[in-house]
């Protein structure tokens, strides 16, 4: 089944996160070749693809797990968690409809 992995950035948090984003990127990369990621990337802090010092506001991961604890588990896991980029992580099922 697919899960949506959304997650909140903490504050003042960009230093931390490219740091940490080979590690992050590693393991999406793992995922897609395992042809479990649907989608991933980062939410803008302000309406740019590229906003800079304004860093980022949080993070979505979409792919397929075999249930909700492996899902968590493997959020729970991130690179990004370690380093204290995320201040909070959500987990849930998630339908993929279109397209």
């Amino acid at each position: 089944m697919l899960y949506a992995i959304i997650a909140t950035d903490a504050e003042n948090s960009l230093d931390k996160r490219l740091g940490a984003r080979p590690a992050h990127l590693a393991r999406l990369q793992q995922l897609k070749e395992e042809g479990r990621l649907v989608l991933a990337g980062p939410h803008p802090a302000v309406d740019s693809p590229a906003p800079g010092p304004a860093g980022f506001s949080g993070s979505l991961v979409v792919a397929e797990f075999d249930s909700l604890e492996a899902a968590r588990s493997w959020a729970e896991a991130d690179p990004y968690c370690a380093a204290g980029v995320y201040a909070d992580v959500k987990v849930k099922p998630f339908n993929k409809v279109l397209p």
